[in-house]
């Protein structure tokens, strides 16, 4: 299933989740290692939230993702981004199926257009803490 995340940094979590980022160590441990640094780079920090659409095949959203997520977020808002009725993989008729489907690509495309990139305002973020 896909979900559409809303989440806050936690207040003075900015560096230490920059830093996983750049050594491509968040996530790791978990099965879904490489989705988290897939996340990020496509995250859009609109307003005070950063958001992305996240792939979970746990039976409850980010079930195995959480505590991961939570090491630097406050996590707003998980909703499905997809009709779960329409979903193959929830339905059953293709196992594995949000890997390869398009099913959001209209919300994907809507979130790129909004606000900015995630990585740019917290890497700007860390450039103002080295020169600040």
């Amino acid at each position: 299933m896909r979900y559409l995340v809303r989440a806050r940094v936690k207040p003075g979590r900015q560096q230490d989740l920059l830093h996983a980022i750049e050594n491509t160590t968040l996530g790791q441990g978990s099965v879904a290692e490489g989705e988290y640094l897939r996340n990020m780079s496509e995250a859009r920090l609109c307003d005070d939230s950063v958001r992305w659409v996240e792939i979970c095949y746990c039976p409850t959203a980010l079930q195995e993702e959480r505590p991961y997520w939570e090491e630097y977020f406050d996590l707003t808002k998980v909703q499905d981004a997809h009709d779960r009725r329409k979903c193959r993989d929830e339905n059953g008729s293709e196992p594995w199926a949000c890997d390869g489907c398009d099913c959001t690509a209209k919300l994907e495309r809507k979130l790129q257009m909004s606000g900015e990139a995630f990585l740019d305002s917290l890497r700007a973020i860390g450039q103002c803490n080295k020169h600040g």
